[in-house]
């Protein structure tokens, strides 16, 4: 698994109630799920076996909630332009999560 399965940039990431960027990016290459600044700078990584992910009841369709590490992450995914039936980025990063292994949380 060499390619990358999914790779998403502009994203909000929080940690519930603190903003650690809102123009991050989040990887899942390698079997391994990656949390990244604006800058490129690592916020956490895990095997994708071990991240949790979900879509909250309270959240709209461009949010996911995963757990790296132990650690709950919001991740924001703005779906930009595009058809309205089309899948956004935060539907796309569940079902590469969950093709690679990723459990549900």
């Amino acid at each position: 698994m060499s390619e990358t399965e999914f790779s998403e940039t502009g994203v909000r990431i929080d940690r519930w109630a603190r903003s650690l960027t809102r123009a991050g990016q989040v990887t899942v290459k390698d079997g391994r799920v990656a949390l990244l600044t604006s800058y490129g700078r690592e916020i956490d990584s895990a095997p994708v076996g071990t991240v949790s992910v979900g879509r909250p009841w309270f959240a709209g369709a461009d949010a996911t909630v995963a757990r790296v590490n132990g650690t709950r992450y919001r991740l924001t995914m703005r779906r930009l332009g595009g058809k309205p039936d089309d899948a956004g980025p935060a539907h796309r990063f569940l079902q590469a999560l969950r093709s690679a292994g990723g459990g549900r949380g």
